[in-house]
């Protein structure tokens, strides 16, 4: 990963989300209304996403592509907290790494990671973002 950037720094805007999970921004807020997930909230009430918000929307989406409602997704993914260790967090380190990095170079990072495998999971959004990547 760059640098010292973890997958819970808030970093993304709704619209490199949106982009890349090719969800709409009212989705994205249904989902975080029914505390799938939990972006960070800037001074200006601006979501900041992390990493794992990204990836828990595409697990989310994927699952309702396959016909499960809002209550079976509650059951299969494990609610996220404001507290727990995957939430989503705004500090000094990730805002100055954000207002360093262009949406442009956010977007890049966001895409290398997503279609990185971490050890011990398997990706259930492997081939979703090929739609997003320029050939060559």
């Amino acid at each position: 990963m760059s640098g010292d950037i973890r997958r819970n720094m808030a970093l993304f805007p709704i619209g490199i989300v949106m982009k890349l999970t090719d969800l709409t921004a009212r989705q994205i807020r249904y989902y975080e209304q029914h505390e799938l997930i939990v972006p960070a909230r800037t001074g200006g009430n601006q979501r900041l996403f992390s990493f794992n918000d990204v990836e828990r929307l595409l697990e989310i989406k994927n699952l309702i592509e396959k016909g499960v409602n809002i209550a079976g997704i509650k059951q299969v993914l494990n609610p996220v907290g404001k507290d727990s260790e995957e939430a989503t967090v705004i500090n000094e380190q990730s805002e100055s790494r954000r207002k360093e990095m262009s949406d442009s170079q956010l977007h890049k990072i966001l895409k290398r990671q997503l279609l990185e495998k971490r050890p011990g999971q398997v990706s259930l959004i492997q081939g979703e973002l090929t739609r997003f990547f320029k050939k060559p």
